[in-house]
């Protein structure tokens, strides 16, 4: 079993910046840890990829935060980050926290509100 612990959701006014924390009760750098990424779900909608890193580095973005969004990892506090910049009210959404340990494991989720 893997714990995922997100933090750092809010509301924002639009044009501002969040940063997204993820805490993995396991190292998101062992062999069996092959992903770590965020996904999102808004209201009435089916949740969506946002940003992705695999193992190795490789990263993903949607392209609606391409330019927007970063990800990034600490493999030492196994932790994986997502800074979030001009935000837009389309962004508000709960962000999920999912790692590829072999299995899907997910976070709880934050909820994020951008006011326009």
């Amino acid at each position: 079993q893997v714990q995922l612990v997100e933090s750092g959701g809010g509301l924002v006014q639009a044009g501002g910046s969040l940063r997204l924390s993820c805490a993995a009760s396991r190292s998101i750098y062992s062999m069996n840890a092959n992903a770590m990424g965020w996904y999102r779900q808004a209201p009435g909608k089916q949740r969506e990829m946002v940003a992705t890193i695999t193992r190795a580095g490789t990263i993903k973005y949607a392209d609606s935060v391409k330019g927007r969004f970063t990800i990034s990892r600490d493999n030492v506090k196994n932790t994986v980050y997502l800074q979030m910049n001009s935000l837009k009210p389309e962004d508000t959404a709960v962000y999920y926290c999912n790692g590829r340990f072999g299995d899907d494991y997910w976070g709880q989720g934050t909820q994020v509100t951008v006011s326009s």
